[in-house]
């Protein structure tokens, strides 16, 4: 069952369906605002039933065979996935984020906005037209959720997506998983699917590797349907000594820059227990805000 409605705002659609949750943003003439928002939502209908259809292939983690999806949603996922294949990643990395491009797309389908937004549970795509600008804040613990900084997104930036992932505890109700410990790693990137990605495989680098201390279980106790079967995945961390958080931390900041020198991110703020890692002089404003 989709339920599509205004929020009490008046300005915000809300789209939902299992577990797809969108809350949709546009500025703009209002006749024009009004046929993105029956395009985004004519555009949702299909989305999870697309999804659902191809999840064997999703769930599948990428090699160097490019795996040929049908859905619209899933060749996002995939496109953004494909840089770290030479890690262990399944397209389910960057679904939100990919479905948050997609409704975007479709928003913007023969449309005139100054500006739009899809969030999708905080993986976020953007649209800035010329000139335009617009503020985000920053969580920097997903246990404990909290603006922590804003940064003020302008056109002329290469940034249309931003994503957080991060090491879900159990009762936090994340929905996905990490190999690693980080609180939140909050990515900047050319697109809502780039940048959810991107945080997954940063968050995974922001560890501890082989100590006791880090509660890890499979990921298949957690959920059996996971794509990530039965490797370990964080669910409780204790509180660290400094020199344990700054080296958790140096690990995942030293992925964030080779990917910013990749041109894969734009920046990255990393957060473990109160510290943060930065990669970027945009994540520098960030934080900073």
């Amino acid at each position: 069952m989709i339920s599509a409605r205004l929020l009490p705002d008046g300005k915000r659609l809300h789209l939902q369906q299992g577990p797809i949750d969108l809350v949709i943003e546009a500025w703009g003439e209002m006749a024009e605002v009004r046929v993105a928002y029956r395009q985004a939502a004519a555009a949702f209908e299909t989305v999870l039933s697309d999804l659902v259809a191809e999840l064997p292939l999703l769930r599948t983690a990428l090699t160097d065979g490019r795996p040929a999806a049908r859905g619209p949603v899933a060749r996002r996922m995939i496109e953004a996935c494909w840089p770290y294949r030479k890690d262990f990643i399944t397209p389910m990395a960057a679904v939100a984020g990919s479905v948050a491009d997609h409704i975007l797309a479709a928003m913007l389908s023969g449309r005139t906005l100054a500006k739009a937004y899809v969030n999708d549970g905080g993986d976020i795509a953007i649209h800035l037209a010329e000139g335009e600008r617009l503020a985000c804040g920053m969580v920097a613990n997903l246990h404990a959720p909290a603006i922590a900084g804003t940064i003020d997104l302008i056109s002329a930036m290469p940034v249309r997506g931003i994503a957080t992932s991060g090491a879900p505890t159990k009762g936090s109700g994340g929905r996905s998983f990490s190999f690693g410990i980080a609180d939140a790693v909050t990515v900047l990137a050319r697109s809502g699917a780039a940048a959810d990605a991107a945080a997954t495989i940063i968050a995974n680098a922001v560890d501890l590797p082989g100590d006791a201390r880090v509660r890890r279980v499979p990921a298949s106790e957690l959920d059996p349907d996971s794509d990530l079967g039965s490797r370990l995945v964080t669910v409780a961390v204790p509180a660290l000594e400094a020199d344990d958080i700054k080296r958790a931390l140096w690990a995942g900041l030293a992925v964030a820059e080779e990917l910013r020198g990749r041109d894969l991110i734009h920046g990255a703020v990393l957060a473990l227990q109160g510290r943060f890692a930065l990669a970027g002089a945009v994540a520098q404003d960030l934080l900073a805000a």
